[in-house]
């Protein structure tokens, strides 16, 4: 009567809730991981975690020295974003359970007892008993079982000091089955319970779909914000190495000023000094407070010392620079078949038509097959003793005309605009995609044509530092010529360094985009997704391709071709 323990109703949930998931998960990719929500908080009582505890975890004074595939695996542990999605995806599955619990067989037992009388007497007394099961049916008709038992006692006397006198019993028992059936309106599919059912279910997809792409994203992300850092930490190496330059500078013209170099010299080396010292120490400050926010991003304490290691970003530029060579129309195509936020705006655009045609339904005339049957125990009363023969039924046929449709009118109505504004959500969702995925090609061309275009400068201005340095030594310049080519060289480092991050930033956004990015590859921002997928009608330069690398006139991107104004 107790009914079971909290902890077995969870375990309960959990099992049909995971089993569900994968399930839906299998079907959709044709493959599923293991799923949990659980965490190390999970299995503990609740009033045992105290603030206290979360202040203390948040001081931990762990290191770790980490590269990519590390930082990975820290963050999808401990990442709350990617809790919380994980909760979204569970807690939808678990309102699957709920509708399809509807369409299951629903059991029940109850026990009522009651007293009654006048003043100080009693005059009767009883007891109703009932135990049944009831049934929703994906036809649109509900259908239930019971078995009563009433006992029931009438109170004849009262004596002294005794509410109770003596009295008269009645015990009946009855057997009850009741049926409804729907012929027109609401009938199997157009039901709007069953169409509560089938919502549910579609929802689990799009919530899996959803999920699958997060998890993309994410992964995606941390390799975006990895690279960043370790672009940054390069940064940071410059600076210090132009700090180091400039203060050998200064010594060495601080030496020669006894005899051959001008104290104007000396100054402006000592203030570049300066400027490069400031420079070092803001883009380290820099660094630490983005690795503080990559900490929170991964979930990990921030009092907690983090180094990434720089190996992942060497591999990168043993690498190169990965095309990905693929028509910007055919790359739109992929997407369509492939992205998951696009199927799911194309099923939701199909969710909406089962919303009319259940709407329109709801406009028809109804017409219900009803019926019921009952059969009650004779004397001497038992829970056995029934004559079929006195079995007592009823069926017949409920009309509902339709005289008075105006709410269902209204909601039929709300159904076609809210279809009209369902296409042009699908076409923006469409449109936008495109444009992604158009403007994601034109960037990767244009960070591709940028790191060639710093690689080139960064030589050009290495030569004219070295040069620089044997003619100041030669007396055959001043300084200020010296500290304008240091400049260049930080900037022109700084600036290969940002745009090879950059570069791959983009390439993942962009497969990101067309859908076909395998998240669960070994190393996969090195991968070529497409290596396998492409036919040769399907590849072919980006919309700012510059063959040989040489830059086209504008007008070739600005105006209309010849053909093409004739035709207008």
């Amino acid at each position: 009567m107790a009914g079971c323990s909290s902890g077995h109703y969870r375990e309960s949930a959990d099992r049909e809730v995971y089993q569900i998931i994968e399930n839906i998960e299998g079907q959709i990719f044709g493959q599923t991981n293991e799923f949990t929500i659980d965490t190390p908080y999970s299995d503990r009582n609740p009033n045992e975690i105290l603030p206290d505890e979360l202040i203390e975890d948040r001081l931990s004074a762990e290191e770790h020295a980490v590269k990519l595939d590390a930082a990975l695996h820290l963050a999808v542990t401990h990442s709350r974003e990617y809790q919380t999605q994980k909760e979204q995806l569970y807690l939808t599955a678990l309102s699957l359970s709920g509708a399809r619990f509807e369409f299951s067989p629903q059991f029940f037992a109850d026990s009522t007892a009651t007293l009654s009388g006048t003043g100080g007497r009693i005059e009767s007394g009883s007891v109703r008993n009932r135990i049944g099961v009831s049934q929703l049916l994906k036809t649109g008709g509900s259908l239930s079982v019971s078995l009563a038992n009433d006992l029931l006692r009438w109170y004849t006397g009262n004596s002294v000091g005794n509410a109770f006198g003596p009295g008269n019993d009645s015990v009946v028992n009855t057997i009850s089955v009741n049926l409804a059936q729907p012929l027109l309106r609401g009938f199997g599919k157009n039901d709007p319970r069953v169409e509560a059912l089938t919502q549910a279910e579609r929802n689990v997809v799009y919530a899996i779909r959803t999920f699958g792409q997060y998890q993309k994203q994410f992964a995606v992300g941390i390799v975006n914000d990895y690279f960043a850092l370790l672009g940054q930490k390069e940064a940071v190496r410059n600076n210090y190495t132009n700090y180091l330059r400039l203060l050998d500078s200064t010594k060495y013209l601080e030496a020669r000023a006894v005899d051959r170099a001008r104290k104007s010299d000396v100054d402006n080396s000592r203030s570049s000094e300066l400027i490069a010292r400031r420079a070092y120490i803001n883009s380290l400050a820099a660094y630490l407070n983005q690795l503080d926010t990559f900490k929170i991003t991964l979930g990990i304490p921030v009092s907690e010392r983090l180094y990434l290691d720089d190996a992942d970003l060497q591999e990168l530029e043993t690498a190169g620079l990965p095309e990905v060579d693929v028509d910007k129309d055919a790359g739109f195509r992929i997407a369509v078949e492939r992205h998951m936020d696009i199927l799911n705006a194309i099923d939701r655009f199909e969710d909406i038509k089962r919303k009319i045609r259940i709407a329109a339904d709801q406009l028809k005339p109804g017409l219900d097959v009803v019926g019921n049957a009952s059969l009650g125990s004779e004397e001497p009363y038992d829970y056995l003793n029934f004559d079929p023969d006195n079995i007592r039924y009823s069926v017949g046929l409920q009309l509902d005309l339709p005289v008075n449709r105006l709410r269902e009118r209204n909601n039929y109505r709300a159904t076609l605009v809210t279809f009209e504004s369902q296409i042009r959500s699908l076409t923006l969702t469409l449109d936008n995609f495109k444009n992604r995925i158009d403007r994601g090609l034109r960037t990767l061309e244009q960070q591709r044509l940028n790191y060639l275009n710093s690689v080139a400068q960064l030589e050009v201005i290495q030569r004219r530092v070295d040069m620089n340095e044997i003619l100041l030594k030669a007396g055959r310049t001043d300084f200020i010529e010296l500290r304008q080519s240091y400049d260049d060289l930080i900037n022109a480092q700084n600036q290969l360094t940002f745009t090879k991050v950059d570069y791959i930033q983009a390439r993942l956004s962009l497969l990101l985009d067309l859908g076909v990015i395998q998240t669960d590859l070994d190393k996969f921002w090195l991968q070529d997704p497409l290596a396998d997928l492409l036919d040769d009608s399907q590849r072919g330069p980006g919309p700012l391709k510059m063959p040989d690398d040489t830059l086209i006139p504008p007008d070739h991107f600005l105006e209309a071709t010849h053909e093409l104004s004739q035709s207008h």
